[in-house]
């Protein structure tokens, strides 16, 4: 077994010498993963560690865990849901979000008077009403990012969960598309940064002024209409993501 080194977290290079077996098919489709108590025995490593290893893996998609069974290389060929719906619920291969142990509160779920970016983005006529949807997320470190999604005002009928605040089973997405019969086929994002809103500074608890990164996501119907448009805050001092890739030949 490789020695621990110092240039990488440990779990990132327990995770990186598994991904590589699996690359390398040292480790099959359908192969059992070494568990988290066989890894910190032959890693040295604390529980933990061992256990944010796997999870890296698993947010990669390479690893499944199968309830009191183990953890398992995955079968690529046995996955059959590839809509679009179903990617934007996957993290990218070799990238994840940076924030752990999450936990979310619906501020507020109502029907309002678009502000002119949403409307724009959702291609409807200035001040045209939208469901908005807040949510806070955040960590034992405090708030993470304010997430605000903002859909079509006529998809309140069809879709009255949105306007509940309290979590939509199966994820808003696929409840979308099952309610109004548009399904996601594209998917445009752009990130920047600004001054944070005096109802930003309070939910996310920072002083003024305070610069925040925003990335807004679009979504769009395979006719190119847009279905939903998202806002995400983060805060100052707060890492967002982490990206680990190979600089091999």
């Amino acid at each position: 077994m490789p020695e621990i080194e110092e240039v990488l977290p440990k779990y990132l290079q327990i995770s990186g010498y598994i991904r590589d077996l699996i690359q390398r098919g040292e480790l099959a489709p359908g192969a059992e993963v070494p568990s988290e108590r066989e890894l910190a025995a032959s890693w040295k490593v604390a529980r933990p560690t061992a256990a944010k290893a796997l999870n890296t893996l698993r947010q990669q998609g390479l690893v499944q865990s199968r309830r009191g069974s183990g953890t398992y290389v995955t079968d690529t060929d046995a996955v059959t849901d590839t809509s679009a719906s179903a990617r934007l619920r996957e993290p990218p291969r070799y990238g994840t979000r940076y924030a752990e142990h999450e936990s979310a509160t619906i501020v507020s779920a109502e029907i309002v008077s678009g502000p002119e970016e949403v409307t724009a983005a959702l291609e409807l006529p200035d001040g045209t009403s939208v469901i908005e949807r807040k949510r806070l997320l955040t960590t034992e470190s405090g708030a993470a990012r304010i997430a605000t999604s903002w859909f079509p005002g006529r998809f309140a009928t069809a879709a009255e969960l949105l306007l509940r605040t309290e979590p939509i089973p199966g994820g808003v997405a696929d409840y979308v598309a099952r309610t109004t019969g548009f399904e996601v086929a594209h998917a445009r994002d752009r990130v920047s940064a600004r001054l944070a809103s005096t109802q930003e500074r309070r939910l996310l608890d920072v002083p003024r002024p305070a610069a925040v990164l925003v990335y807004h996501l679009t979504l769009h119907a395979a006719d190119n209409s847009p279905l939903q448009f998202d806002e995400l805050v983060y805060p100052p001092g707060h890492w967002t993501f982490q990206q680990e890739y190979s600089l091999g030949s």
